[in-house]
């Protein structure tokens, strides 16, 4: 250890009293965390790209500073897609603070695994008050059925008004307006289930009818409308 001229001038001064790290909650228990491997938490992220165009939700599963379980999940930009398949084989395995200094190709990947570790080491996790924490694979409990992504896709204009795209049900088929043009419920196709009656043996089109679902006032409407092209 290098000390300065100024230091070693100095006399000794005794240290007073150190309780040491703040206690933060971690699955049921008050830890002190000193080192990486006193870490453990369920808990999810968002972060973004530095021009904005995209947007990452990372849940990890941690425990004891490794990370056990990831799910990435990108929005927006199409090479981030690339890059999620990459930190999906990346992440695992790592500790916290290698995962914060690896480079996971996309800026909103990184932005995300950055605000996952201040959650983290300050016990702001899901998991913060379960007991034992949560088991791997409760990352997948956050997709819909079929193990697809929850998306939410809506455009409207000035002019034209709202167009529902895609729900958490699914994919928007078509638009239940009344005699107002408002809309009061809309009809839509879960791909998840479709192919998962597909996998199970049906024809694309049993499957495809067997995944509708409607939503609302559909049977009131006046009209209904392809929100794609009408």
């Amino acid at each position: 250890m290098i000390y300065s001229k100024e230091v070693e001038m100095m006399c000794p001064v005794h240290q007073g009293v150190h309780h040491g790290a703040a206690p933060i909650p971690e699955e049921a228990n008050w830890v002190q965390p000193k080192e990486v491997k006193d870490i453990s938490a369920f808990t999810h992220g968002v972060g973004w790209c530095a021009p904005q165009q995209g947007a990452c939700k990372l849940t990890l599963n941690v425990k004891n500073g490794i990370i056990q379980e990831a799910l990435v999940e990108t929005l927006g930009c199409s090479g981030m897609t690339h890059s999620a398949a990459m930190a999906s084989e990346i992440l695992p395995g790592l500790t916290i603070l290698e995962a914060l200094n690896t480079d996971l190709v996309c800026d909103a990947i990184n932005t995300a695994m950055r605000e996952l570790f201040l959650q983290i080491v300050y016990g702001r996790s899901q998991s913060a008050f379960s007991e034992d924490g949560l088991p791997i694979g409760a990352g997948l409990e956050d997709l819909g059925k079929g193990n697809r992504s929850q998306i939410g896709t809506m455009y409207g204009t000035l002019e034209k008004g709202p167009r529902y795209m895609e729900m958490t049900e699914g994919y928007i088929t078509d638009l239940a307006l009344d005699e107002d043009d408002e809309i009061i419920g809309y009809k839509y196709v879960n791909f998840g289930r479709m192919m998962d009656f597909i996998k199970a043996g049906d024809d694309a089109n049993t499957a495809y009818e067997k995944a509708k679902g409607q939503y609302g006032r559909v049977a009131d409407a006046v009209r209904c409308i392809d929100p794609r092209k009408e």
